[in-house]
């Protein structure tokens, strides 16, 4: 009976110590991983190679393939154009995705925002901003924020 008695408290203890650990978020499925917002080269010119150098990379944290339809991406602004909503595109299990500024033609490791023009169609500003992963419902899944360091990127 005594050694029943000591169980059950030791096991109630137990209970007591685990509910009182802090619960931990778990680490979002899709990350941001790294911010370039100084593209290569001085001045800016706003040619296409220029905005091409300027991107934002996404990785899937999981062992399956994760579909991104209609996530979207976006800077700290309230401008609307600069949202990035993801199209029909499936991430890879443990893949990173590179959505460059610029145009060009998408691949599986590589997409395009489609910018051009200017100077004005730079996305990430060089001082400090914010990068914003949403799913398609608007929830934010993950955001990565830099003050320039003058390395021209920042490690999320």
């Amino acid at each position: 009976m005594r050694t029943r008695s000591l169980l059950m408290g030791a096991a109630l203890a137990l209970g007591v110590v685990t509910i009182s650990q802090p619960a931990h978020a778990a680490a979002p499925a899709i990350q941001i991983t790294k911010i370039h917002y100084d593209s290569p080269g001085s001045p800016d010119s706003g040619a296409n190679s220029s905005l091409n150098g300027e991107y934002i990379q996404i990785k899937n944290m999981t062992r399956k393939a994760m579909s991104l339809k209609g996530w979207t991406i976006r800077d700290k602004t309230t401008q609307p154009d600069h949202v990035y909503t993801f199209g029909t595109f499936t991430l890879g299990a443990a893949k990173t995705v590179t959505l460059r500024t610029g145009k060009g033609r998408n691949t599986a490791t590589t997409l395009y925002w489609g910018r051009s023009g200017n100077t004005f169609a730079y996305i990430w500003n060089q001082v400090s901003d914010t990068g914003y992963l949403r799913n398609p419902s608007g929830t934010l899944v993950d955001s990565c924020s830099y003050n320039s360091s003058r390395a021209d990127y920042k490690l999320c």
